[in-house]
């Protein structure tokens, strides 16, 4: 049982390690027991509290003179930074400066693009958050799109062949002379493909034709030949072709109130200039200058 002192959060904290990890701390037990059976008692430095612990039993600890004294932050950096020299380790032609809490995140990115699912990950890390053990793995660009590329590729093994079957040149022409069947008098018809048009070409009464603005004078016209014939129709006694008209009519000018706000909007937005206001705490003075 290793204990973690000063601990982040002085909560009891479950250390996983593997067996060669295991062998090299229970190496640096007995050196440092030296034959000894109890670990030196040694007071550290907190640089953050600005304190001294009381005496423990430190396990990373050296003989400094005459005295034991327990491994400095310092100290681990700048062994770090010689083993990166020792071994030819350099950025831009500078050996590569490690931090201890460098090899937690080393650790975690490994271990998630190996399979290891996150929440486990935040498990072994002690991270109270999951978005905590996130932030210490790093995503490449690579690993975006090899993921992706192995989840596509589950679902087709999921679904049934035939879907992901090469098309035929009949198949294909099908499918691009929808887009062309699209285009219609008034506009633009956003039926979805292989779907019956439900409204008979009935576009002015269909929800999905969105008008093109520089038809909007085809619409009022549409619009104003249906008020005469309502007109008619309620002088002659038709009664289907009353409702049928009205249908069509309010449909109309539903769409003309629409295409109406569509066209005044501008198409482009100007933001302005930011400028500087007194309630930001500057003043301008005369010369164009700032004061605080």
């Amino acid at each position: 049982m290793l204990q973690v002192a000063p601990s982040k959060t002085d909560a009891e904290r479950l250390l996983l390690v593997s067996p060669e990890l295991a062998e090299v701390l229970t190496a640096v037990i007995f050196r440092v027991r030296a034959g000894n059976a109890p670990l030196p008692l040694v007071s550290a430095y907190d640089v953050f509290e600005q304190t001294w612990s009381p005496p423990m039993p430190f396990l990373f600890q050296r003989r400094y003179g005459t005295e034991d004294r327990p491994l400095t932050r310092s100290y681990i950096r700048e062994c770090l930074v010689a083993t990166s020299q020792s071994a030819q380790i350099t950025v831009a032609g500078d050996p590569l400066e490690w931090r201890p809490h460098d090899f937690r995140r080393i650790f975690v990115t490994d271990a998630i693009r190996s399979g290891l699912p996150p929440h486990i990950a935040a498990k072994v890390c002690r991270h109270a958050a999951l978005d905590t053990t996130m932030g210490y793995a790093a995503i490449y660009p690579e690993d975006v799109i090899s993921h992706h590329r192995a989840f596509i590729a589950r679902r087709r093994t999921e679904r049934p062949s035939e879907e992901y079957r090469e098309l035929t040149a009949t198949e294909w022409a099908e499918f691009l002379s929808h887009f062309e069947l699209r285009k219609v008098a008034l506009g633009t018809c956003g039926r979805d493909y292989a779907t019956p048009c439900q409204h008979e070409n009935a576009c002015v009464r269909c929800p999905l034709l969105l008008v093109d603005p520089a038809q909007m004078p085809r619409l009022e016209e549409i619009h104003a030949n249906l008020i005469d014939r309502l007109q008619e129709a309620k002088d002659q006694g038709w009664l289907g072709e009353v409702a049928a008209i009205e249908t069509t009519m309010a449909a109309a000018a539903q769409k003309l109130e629409a295409t109406r706000e569509r066209a005044s909007q501008p198409s482009t937005v100007h933001l302005g200039m930011p400028d500087i206001r007194t309630a930001a705490g500057r003043l301008t003075d005369q010369r164009g200058g700032t004061a605080g």
